[in-house]
């Protein structure tokens, strides 16, 4: 008996740690495929929108105009879906001295609010249950309030009196650097070193095509961004050349003149390609933006194919002794006096993480679905995503690291001001607790949506694309318009929550201060359009004709139309059949029988 109860409780031990690792397995691998297929994502917005962005992006007088740089780092950022990719850009267009560090401050505070976008996204997968919803929401949000409101307190501060400026000036001065010129590497990628072997498989992209095109290289502009040769070899000779004058000569011991031509001695490099890259888009004749529109619906399909299946496992497994043992954890506070240092402590967690993984936005995507099944509270995740606004620069300051020594100062510092930037915000908006206006402004958000759901998709409209685009424009148009149209604007933000904090929007029409009737406007419109396409397929069937049917016996013919009238009336209203009916219906079919 007692060796029976042994085995019964081995055989229960080994199906509980099979069944956890086949879990953990499943998880592990919905996560590697997201990654993927952001990684696959982030390649298809580059190859369609990449040359367009750039040449519209560094030309002309934008590059004089703080307020459309930020802009435009932030519309940049939207557009590759990455802000590590768009600072390391950055940092190479301050390396390439196209840049100077006073104007790649204002495009880095944007590339730092572009980023946020993938979170909302996201969270828009969860809308088939409001409370969720509402939840989810609030955790996404919070990571673009957080940004947002460092910008407008930073930038009219940056353009006022250069702060971050000259705070990384001054520790560029203090600390001797030195940089490997030799070294092209960007530093560890962990993420990547995982999701390369299936990525690269899929598609790779050229990045020296990307510095050219930022640094305003126009030969680059007839070079494709899918990258081709993977193994080349350089050489290098001291050959002679011909240049116009002796003027041009590198050294007048090194210049001798035959005739009517100049002769001098260079170095010039001769690249010998090796080997091709082994992707699937190596020999192809499409062109980079059909192979971009290619790319972007596979990796939209295994995107939302991957958070479906993700949300699944957690809602099913974040639940009840798991749920409990994260909650415990993740969300205890330390004894008194030492409460406070427990967000402190999440904050540096995040900051680790997102620097193993190297992507701030794959970080912050996957704590957002905790949240709605409620086993991170939104505190926490506040913490933890101003953990990862700091781990997302070390891709900025790995990329420095990188620069030649010529540059080496200058790219270092505009990546210690995106490292600042973060920590300014967080000195801003944590450590009092009622200064905590991003944690505020989520939670807000998130109630609302729980009510109109519709304005999820309002807030990301507005807060990445047309509101960048509107104050993009009112910079550009002149500087009366950017003072008269876009200062009240500014504003505004502030005005509606001084209003509401002293209740003073109950003074104004109730379109004005509640979504109620906008709401009731959404709803009339889409009953409508439903009805308008019942309407439509109702016609669409009386021209096709009727359908022959099969005979339902000499019972069913013997019914009068009014009761099936009827009938038909009583299950499309409410899906039932009453039981008044149903006896009219037996009494008929007993009468017809006798």
């Amino acid at each position: 008996m007692m060796l029976r109860k042994e085995t019964k409780f081995k055989k229960k031990i080994i199906h509980f740690f099979s069944q956890a690792i086949m879990k953990v397995i499943t998880f592990l691998l919905f996560f590697f495929f997201f990654t993927c297929s952001l990684d696959i994502l982030s390649s298809a917005f580059q190859l369609i929108a990449g040359k367009v962005a750039r040449e519209f992006l560094f030309g002309g007088p934008i590059l004089f105009n703080p307020i459309a740089c930020a802009m435009l780092g932030l519309l940049a950022t939207v557009v590759v879906q990455s802000s590590s990719i768009s600072a390391s850009v950055l940092v190479s267009l301050v390396s390439s001295s196209f840049l100077t560090v006073e104007t790649a401050i204002p495009v880095m505070m944007g590339v730092n609010v572009g980023t946020a976008i993938t979170n909302i996204l996201v969270a828009l997968m969860y809308a088939g249950d409001r409370e969720e919803f509402g939840r989810v929401f609030a955790g996404a949000t919070v990571h673009s309030f957080f940004n947002w409101l460092t910008v407008l307190v930073l930038l009219p501060l940056e353009l006022i009196t250069g702060f971050l400026y000259h705070l990384s000036y001054r520790i560029m001065r203090s600390f001797k650097f030195q940089a490997d010129d030799d070294d092209d590497d960007d530093g560890p990628e962990l993420l990547k070193a995982l999701t390369g072997p299936l990525t690269n498989i899929i598609i790779q992209l050229n990045k020296k095509v990307f510095t050219e095109l930022a640094a305003g290289n126009q030969e680059a502009k007839n070079k494709s961004l899918i990258k081709i040769w993977c193994k080349t070899f350089e050489n290098v000779t001291f050959s002679n050349v011909t240049v116009p004058s002796p003027e041009n000569c590198t050294s007048p011991t090194l210049c001798w003149t035959e005739g009517n031509i100049t002769w001098t001695l260079k170095n010039r490099t001769y690249q010998q390609n090796i080997a091709k890259c082994k992707h699937l888009f190596v020999n192809t004749s499409l062109s980079d933006s059909v192979i971009g529109f290619i790319l972007l619906p596979l990796s939209l399909f295994i995107l939302c194919g991957c958070l479906i299946l993700f949300i699944r496992v957690l809602n099913s497994e974040l639940r009840g002794p798991v749920a409990a043992v994260i909650k415990k954890y993740i969300n205890t506070d330390f004894p008194f006096p030492f409460t406070w240092l427990a967000g402190y402590l999440v904050i540096l967690v995040g900051a680790l993480l997102t620097f193993l993984v190297q992507s701030s936005s794959v970080f912050t995507s996957t704590i957002t679905p905790l949240v709605g099944t409620e086993v991170i509270s939104l505190e926490r995740v506040y913490c933890l995503t101003l953990g990862s606004n700091i781990g997302t620069t070390t891709t900025a300051i790995l990329a420095a690291l990188a620069s030649p020594p010529r540059t080496f100062k200058q790219s270092l510092q505009i990546a210690l001001c995106h490292f600042f930037f973060n920590i300014t915000g967080i000195l801003l908006w944590y450590p009092i607790p009622f200064i905590r206006l991003p944690l505020l402004f989520a939670r807000r958000l998130g109630n609302i949506t729980t009510t109109y759901r519709w304005f999820a998709i309002v807030y990301l409209i507005f807060s990445f694309f047309l509101g960048p685009l509107l104050v993009f424009c009112f910079s550009i148009a002149s500087r009366t318009v950017l003072i008269y149209v876009g200062l009240p604007l500014y504003f505004l933000p502030f005005v509606v929550v001084y209003l509401h904090i002293f209740n003073v929007l109950k003074l104004f029409p109730l379109w004005m201060r509640d979504l109620k009737p906008w709401d009731d406007l959404i709803t009339s419109i889409m009953v409508g359009c439903r009805q308008c396409g019942e309407n439509l397929s109702h016609q669409w069937k009386k021209l096709q004709g009727p359908t022959l049917k099969p005979d339902p016996g000499p019972d069913q013919n013997h019914r009068p139309r009014a009761i099936e009238d009827s009938l038909f009336y009583v299950k499309k209203s409410d899906d039932t059949v009453s039981k008044n009916t149903i006896n009219k219906w037996a009494v008929l079919n007993d009468s017809s029988a006798d």
